[in-house]
This record gives structure tokens, C-alpha cells and sequence, in this order.
């Protein structure tokens, strides 16, 4: 016999578990990653040929040139197309293919064996041969190419507010806010940017036989599951609120979810639609970012408040509970004071200062990142940077780094002391630039360089290059005179084995610091020698000490000695 069908009420109750079930079932999360526009953008406008017409090209052309072109791109292979057909200097193509490479996750040794290797060439052909054994992921390479135009320029908004190349606006004061915000650390941004582009995105992973003659996608364009790997590149995630963050082409796979991101169990493939509809659906607000970290990471109580002053000093990281990676800290508004911090918190984080103002900040421990927005009149010495040293909008500040490369956009009088393995990067509305050898050392330097992969060769401190559009105008660096050059001494005891300066100093710079050690020489053999009486050498001596005070107070280094001081201890109440 017939089962009855169910009633109205049996049928509605159905329907509330099966909604029931959904609503346990935990919801995945993406965001789009935060290294990918920090370190990977470059902040210059990126080539017109950059477009996506040049970049869907480019992905079929590939498709055709079998090893060397898909699924891996090797550098001649690039250097073909970029400047064959892209129109690109050949220092620009390796400009971006060499700063694709920094993002990729590679080991410290395998790092330290690049290195090394280079270090045994004796010649710019060799360098080259060694180059032409590099390859990136095809896929990712365009996904890269394309996000550069994060960074492209509006001629409307140039028109109507802040952008490149508009001249920026200098304020000197704590309390004068600014419109601007560096694109590239604005996590907010990055997010509109993925949602405004995502169809473009995807178009270019796809087969060209995916797409119509016009090269638009139709309504059955499929997606490889190979493509949809590239999009590691971009995103990541979690399930629920598991802390645990996955890759999105795991997510895209996990069995719950298989119907809504599109998946076919017959082809393998992604259907193109349904996949943007569900990354759409699924990216929001990236949890390890700088908003969130400011919002609701942990306030740290590095800097004290200084009288005077409007603006009160802001330290925020969430390296207390972000894995590994996603490690970010904050600085803002720390002024007049000394700042030394050397933790385990703070290795592979991330570092974001912000107009910070006539101080001295040592961060001593191996970093992932560091940008410097808006600083005046402060000196800045960190641990080896395992990727990036980026300053913007500063005015004469002094960086002391070993890094993997230093970059430099709308700042005057500023100096670098820096090891760098790649050549550091001119950009944008710059003037009065000086380049030094790294001149310090502190007892931990050498294992953190070890941890970072940063070796003492290559180092092209010295061999600085413009990319910005208006660096042929007149020079905006110089390389620092020798008889200028001073070491710097870190000024804390630490436990270490380091005590010197790694892979030494250069040699007109190392003779310059040996003729002053002989002049003081000099001297002291003079004055031991002059006979003066025991009231004599008490005049003499007040009268040094009298003109070294004055020296400080004039140059200002008495701020940063005195600084060094630890703060009196609050005095206790009395039992």
C-alpha cells in the first residue's frame, strides 16, 4: 500500500532540522592575505601593459610554450615576454619577478644556499646563469602581475584628492591628521580591491578554451582545480571558529560545502560562477590585520606619555595569540623617547610605525616586514628583516637594518644604513637620500640573520635604483663620504656571540675609521707628552669635558644618552 504523505506540521518540522542542521553547520571564513599586498605591491604604478587584455595574452601565450611557460615560468621565459612583447626593461621584469620570489615560502637554508651560490660567481654572466635556473608557479605569476594595479593611478582622484603623484603634504605637527594612508598596509583596502577585480581574477586562470572568442567566460566555463590552488596566492581561511587557518583551494575541497563551491566529482573542475559566488559570499575582514590588531590586539605599554604633548603614544600587537606568519605589531605617536625591545613576540612579526617623532627604536629581534610612515627626526635599528623595509612620507630619520630589501617613497634627508641582498629601491618623490654600509652589531645579530636566511653576500647597499618617475631630474641619493662615517654601538648587553660587524666594513670606509683611531692616538700621545702638572691636566681635563657637553647638547645626542637611562622606579609606600 501507498505511505500516507506527510502532514503540513510533519513537513514544517522537516524543514526547521534540516535549517537547524545548516545553521550548526560551521561557516567558512576567507580573507585575503595580508603578505600578498604588504610585501608583494610594489608602491609605484605598475606598467600600463599590466592591463588585463596584455595579461590574458600572456596566459594563453604561456599555455603554448610547454616547459618553461606552464604550469612553471621560468625567468628567460619572463624576460621574453616582459620585454619582448610587454615592452618592460629587462631591470624591471627581475624587479618583479625578484619580488614575487621574496614572497614565496622558502626556508632560511634554502635561502642561505641561494646565497651562497651566488657568492661563488665571479661575474655578471655567471650571476645570470645562475638566474635562468629560476621558475615561479605560471598561475600565481599573473594573479601577482595583476594585483600591482593596486597601486595604479587615477587621473580623477588625482584631480580631487590625495594620490600619486600629487606632492605630499608635510606635517610637522603630532596633532595634524592626514587623509593619506599607504594603500599597500590597508587591509581594508586590499579586500575592496579582490571584490572590485575577483571576476578579472579568475578569468585569468582559466583555459583559454574556457572563454569565448571576445575572451569572456560563458555560462558553463569550468575552473581546474589546479587553478583554483593558484588562488593560495590570495586567500586563506577557516572553518568555524577553529583557530586553524587553511589554504582556500582545502577549503573550496572540504566535503560540506562541495555543492556550493561549484565542484563537479565528473569533470574535477570548479563551475566558474558558482565559485566567484561563493568566494564572494565567504571573504570578509582579514583577523590578523593592522584594523583588527589596532581595534583589538593587546595594548602594550612600550612607550610613556610625555608632557607637552597632544597626542598620546598607541603600541598594539596580536602576537600573543596569532599563529605563526600573521604576527603584527603597531607604533604610533611615540615621542621623545627611547624605545628596546628584544622578545621572542616579536620574531616574524610584522612592524608598522607610524609618526613617531624625534625617538630612538631598537627592535632587536629577526622581523618578517617592516614599514615606516610619516616619521621625523628618529633613529630606527632592528634585527635582520627577513623580506621588506619600506619608508614612507619620513623626514630625516636614520634606518639601521640587514634586509632582504629596503624600499624608500616621499622622503627627504633620511639615511640608510643597511645590508641589503637585493638593491635597494628609489621610488616616488624623494630628495636628499644617503646610503651607508651597515655600521653595528648586537650578540644575537649573526643567529638571527640565520634565522631570516640572510647571508653578509650579495649586498648592494650601494647599488640603490630608481624607479620612480621623477628620479631623472636631478639625483636624490648619494653614497656616504667616507670621512663622514662613523660605526654605531647598540648600547645593551645582551647574551650572544656576535661581536662584530658582519662581513666587515668596506675598505675606504674601513681605512676612514683607522685614520681617526690614529689621529686620537696622535693626540693622546701629545698630551701625554706635553708635561703638564697635576693642576694643569685637572683644567685641561674640565675643559674637554666642558667642550664634549656642549658637542652633545648641540647635535643632540644628549637626548638620546640621556634616554638610555631607565625610568625611576615608583617609590613604594611606606610600611
Amino acid at each position: 500500500p501507498a505511505h500516507p504523505r506527510p502532514g503540513p506540521l510533519v513537513a514544517a518540522g522537516a524543514a526547521e532540522r534540516r535549517r537547524g542542521a545548516e545553521m550548526e553547520q560551521p561557516r567558512v571564513r576567507l580573507w585575503v592575505k595580508y603578505e600578498t599586498f604588504v610585501i608583494g605591491v610594489l608602491q609605484i604604478p605598475p606598467p600600463s601593459k599590466f592591463s588585463m587584455h596584455y595579461l590574458r595574452k600572456m596566459a594563453t601565450y604561456v599555455r603554448t610554450k610547454g616547459d618553461g611557460g606552464y604550469p612553471c615560468l621560468s625567468w628567460p621565459m619572463w624576460r621574453h615576454i616582459a620585454c619582448g612583447k610587454l615592452q618592460l626593461a629587462e631591470n624591471l621584469a627581475w624587479l618583479y619577478f625578484e619580488t614575487f620570489d621574496i614572497l614565496l615560502e622558502r626556508t632560511a637554508e634554502e635561502r642561505l644556499q641561494w646565497a651562497e651560490e651566488v657568492s661563488h660567481c665571479k661575474s655578471e654572466e655567471e650571476i645570470d646563469k645562475l638566474k635562468n635556473k629560476l621558475s615561479v608557479d605560471t598561475l600565481q605569476f599573473l594573479l601577482f602581475l595583476y594585483v600591482q594595479q593596486l597601486n595604479k593611478v587615477s587621473l580623477r582622484t588625482s584631480l580631487i584628492g590625495e594620490e600619486w603623484p600629487s606632492p605630499r603634504s608635510r606635517s610637522p605637527d603630532l596633532d595634524v591628521k592626514s587623509n593619506f594612508q599607504s594603500k599597500n598596509m590597508d587591509d581594508h583596502n586590499h579586500l575592496a580591491f579582490i571584490l572590485s577585480h575577483l571576476s578579472d581574477l579568475l578569468e585569468l586562470l582559466l583555459d583559454p578554451g574556457q572563454l569565448t572568442i571576445s575572451a569572456h567566460t560563458t555560462h558553463d566555463s569550468m575552473i581546474s582545480a589546479q587553478a583554483v590552488r593558484a588562488l593560495n596566492f590570495l586567500f586563506e581561511g577557516s572553518i568555524g571558529r577553529n583557530e586553524a587557518i587553511h589554504p582556500v583551494h582545502e577549503l573550496a575541497f572540504w566535503q560540506p560545502i562541495l555543492a556550493i563551491t561549484g565542484y563537479s566529482k565528473l569533470s574535477k573542475m570548479f563551475h566558474f560562477h558558482k565559485l566567484e559566488a561563493w568566494l564572494r559570499s565567504v571573504l570578509g575582514p582579514n583577523p590578523f590585520g593592522t584594523a583588527v590588531c589596532f581595534q583589538k590586539g593587546k595594548k602594550l605599554a612600550w612607550a610613556q606619555q610625555v608632557e607637552g604633548t597632544t597626542k598620546r603614544a598607541k603600541i598594539a600587537c596580536n602576537t600573543y595569540t596569532a599563529p605563526k606568519g600573521h604576527k603584527v605589531v603597531i607604533m604610533t605617536q611615540v615621542y621623545k623617547q627611547t624605545l628596546a625591545k628584544s622578545s621572542e613576540q616579536l620574531v616574524g612579526a610584522h612592524v608598522k610605525i607610524h609618526r613617531c617623532n624625534d625617538c630612538f627604536i631598537y627592535l632587536l629581534s629577526p622581523l618578517r616586514s617592516v614599514s615606516i610612515e610619516k616619521c621625523r627626526n628618529t633613529t630606527f635599528v632592528f634585527g635582520p628583516v627577513e623580506t621588506t623595509v619600506h619608508i614612507h612620507g619620513c623626514d630625516d630619520v636614520k634606518v639601521i637594518v640587514i634586509c632582504r630589501r629596503l624600499s624608500v617613497s616621499s622622503s627627504s634627508s633620511c639615511t640608510f644604513h643597511c645590508l641589503a641582498t637585493t638593491r635597494p629601491l628609489i621610488m616616488s618623490g624623494n630628495s636628499s637620500l644617503t646610503f651607508a654600509p651597515y655600521h653595528t652589531y648586537y650578540p644575537l645579530l649573526e643567529d638571527h640573520m640565520a634565522r631570516t636566511g640572510i647571508a653578509t653576500i650579495p649586498n648592494y647597499w650601494n647599488k640603490p635604483v630608481c624607479v620612480g618617475v621623477d628620479n631623472n631630474e636631478m639625483p636624490v641619493y648619494q653614497l656616504l663620504p667616507p670621512k663622514d662615517f662613523y660605526v654605531f654601538v647598540t648600547p645593551f648587553e645582551m647574551q650572544g656571540d656576535s661581536v662584530e660587524i658582519p662581513g666587515g666594513l668596506p675598505l675606504p670606509y674601513e681605512k676612514a675609521i683607522k685614520h681617526r683611531e690614529q689621529k686620537i692616538q696622535n693626540w693622546q700621545k701629545i698630551v701625554k707628552e706635553a708635561g703638564l702638572s697635576k693642576e694643569q691636566r685637572r683644567l685641561f681635563q674640565n675643559l674637554v669635558e666642558q667642550e664634549f657637553c656642549e658637542w652633545l647638547d648641540q647635535t643632540g645626542h644628549r637626548q638620546q644618552l640621556d634616554s638610555l637611562i631607565p625610568a625611576p622606579a615608583p617609590k613604594q609606600m611606606a610600611s
